[in-house]
């Protein structure tokens, strides 16, 4: 065998050492960091690239980021990388998503020849903007959303550009922990650099490149036989954002699947156009979600990589929702317009696969954002995403409390929250009786109830607060969630400045039911009844 071709057996271990790039640059990032948003939720991602531009292999970490990370590895390619670079970027009309995911691509130079890139993408607690955290619900426009960066040279081979990082530090707050964040997102691209020349040391450049071609044939071929066994035909799906921050309005989201043989198109035509508000979502963003939903009702277990994404086709309407033009607000695109695209895509699709497709989760993030406006040591912020319920699906019920669709990080745990923040938590646990009846329940919503000991800022982006999680084959709908401020129901996307002692309340949705109640087993009612899940 050449040193170009890759057997059955060595492409099955190349594939895990590809993807153990990836998971131990997530371990380094993770490990590194300093603000509980990255070290204690994970909010952070992974990957590694070819030197085409190509998605190789990522770890398991967050949706929305992953799927879009290709995005920005193409802009950067425009910026003509050298070994030793490492480009740092967030905006989101150059590869990037919002403005608080941090991105860096690095070349991955071996004996001084660029075979691949790594790239880490992490949300920062703050980075700059009109509140602290950089979640603002009323922004109209990016500039009040937080510093904005093109792709820039953040290192220039193999030299920190101080100038740079000084005038990044200089726009947000809490400086000191974006400075270690930023260590420990060059550290986690480093190693990827190290794990490769280790990989080409074991296998030889040519078998390795040979490699990176060999696991995107494997994974498109698997996607594209799945795709076979859907049957063709054009499926659509339509559903609301509720509103954008500035009005309440209804924010359409359409979109047409169409199968045909090996391949499927998404034409999300009839889209409202970009709105005032910051749900408005980068292109990257609907792509994400796309991919995400395509894998779910083909076989997750298909290795992701770019041979993924080839059979799969997306259209946007420019100066649309899901894909508007600068400077159109988009913080909240991110998070609550990708659960959506998730939501209708799914539907869509849910005659092709009904068996796959599961009732509507919790349907949002639930954003939590609060911050001071002192600044030095005295100054702090912190970011949250809210479990809730997931959609009970054919053979088995909804999780509960748990993170749906587009994200994917864990909990910031109690103890770290109160040892971190002037916060204490009054209550947290499981919302009882909110996930959808049906001969499968929907997942149970949580409750968190924070306490603010200090004057702050709250910003909260959030979704289904009157519009519930559908239920799926006479399943009953979720509960919709609420929004409290010391008892207060405020709207579903709000900032406000509020005292020290002020109490903030998120009851997040519970998922839908799928099935008729009706045929739902005597012993799974016995237990709905003991565990709080029945009304």
């Amino acid at each position: 065998m050449s040193d170009s071709e890759v057997d059955p057996v060595t492409l099955e271990i190349m594939r895990n050492q590809f993807e153990s790039v990836a998971e131990e640059m997530g371990q380094v990032l993770i490990t590194s960091s300093y603000s509980p948003n990255i070290k204690e939720r994970r909010d952070c991602s992974t990957a590694l690239f070819d030197a085409d531009g190509r998605l190789v292999a990522q770890a398991e970490h967050i949706p929305v980021h992953l799927g879009a990370m290709p995005e920005a590895v193409d802009t950067v390619l425009d910026y003509d990388p050298e070994p030793g670079d490492v480009f740092v970027l967030n905006d989101p009309f150059e590869g990037g998503t919002h403005l608080p995911d941090v991105t860096m691509v690095s070349p991955l130079s071996v004996d001084g020849e660029v075979l691949g890139y790594a790239v880490s993408r992490a949300h920062h607690a703050d980075v700059g903007g009109m509140t602290p955290g950089s979640m603002p619900a009323g922004a109209r426009e990016i500039y009040q959303e937080g510093l904005r960066l093109p792709p820039v040279r953040l290192v220039a081979g193999g030299e920190t550009n101080d100038d740079v990082l000084s005038l990044l530090l200089a726009n947000v707050r809490n400086p000191g922990e974006r400075r270690a964040d930023i260590r420990a997102q060059l550290a986690a691209n480093e190693r990827a650099e190290e794990r490769l020349a280790d990989l080409v040391g074991e296998h030889g450049r040519s078998r390795v490149l040979a490699a990176f071609d060999a696991v995107m044939d494997y994974s498109r071929n698997r996607v594209t036989a799945e795709l076979r066994d859907l049957p063709d035909g054009e499926y659509r799906a339509r559903d609301v954002l509720e509103g954008d921050g500035v009005t309440d309005d209804d924010i359409p989201i359409e979109v047409t699947a169409t199968v045909s043989g090996d391949t499927v198109a998404f034409d999300f035509d009839g889209t409202a156009d970009q709105v005032a508000g910051n749900v408005n979502a980068p292109l990257a963003v609907a792509k994400s979600a796309v991919y995400f939903v395509v894998r779910c009702v083909t076989d997750p277990e298909i290795p992701p990589n770019q041979g993924c994404y080839d059979p799969i086709s997306v259209e946007v309407p420019e100066g649309s929702l899901l894909n508007p033009d600068a400077p159109a607000a988009v913080v909240g695109g991110n998070v609550e317009t990708s659960q959506r695209v998730t939501d209708v895509v799914f539907a869509a699709l849910a005659d092709a696969a009904p068996e796959r497709v599961p009732a509507q989760g919790q349907g949002t993030m639930n954003n939590l954002t609060i911050g001071s406006r002192a600044g030095g040591s005295d100054g702090f912020t912190y970011y949250e995403t809210i479990g809730g319920g997931f959609g009970g699906r054919a053979g088995g019920d909804g999780m509960d409390g748990v993170q749906v669709g587009m994200t994917n990080t864990l909990n910031t745990p109690v103890e770290a929250l109160e040892a971190e923040y002037p916060l204490f938590v009054e209550a947290y646990g499981l919302r009882e009786g909110s996930g959808g009846r049906g001969e499968f329940r929907g997942g149970l919503g949580i409750v968190r109830s924070v306490t603010v000991e200090a004057d702050a800022t709250v910003s909260l982006l959030t979704e289904r607060r009157r519009v519930a999680p559908r239920g799926i084959a006479g399943g009953e709908d979720g509960a919709t969630g609420q929004n409290l401020v010391d008892g207060e129901e405020v709207p579903s996307k709000t900032t406000r400045d509020v005292p020290a002692g002020t109490t903030v309340t998120v009851r997040t949705p519970g998922g839908g039911g799928y099935g008729d109640p009706a045929e739902r087993d005597a012993d799974a009612r016995r237990r709905d009844r003991e565990d709080g899940k029945a009304e």
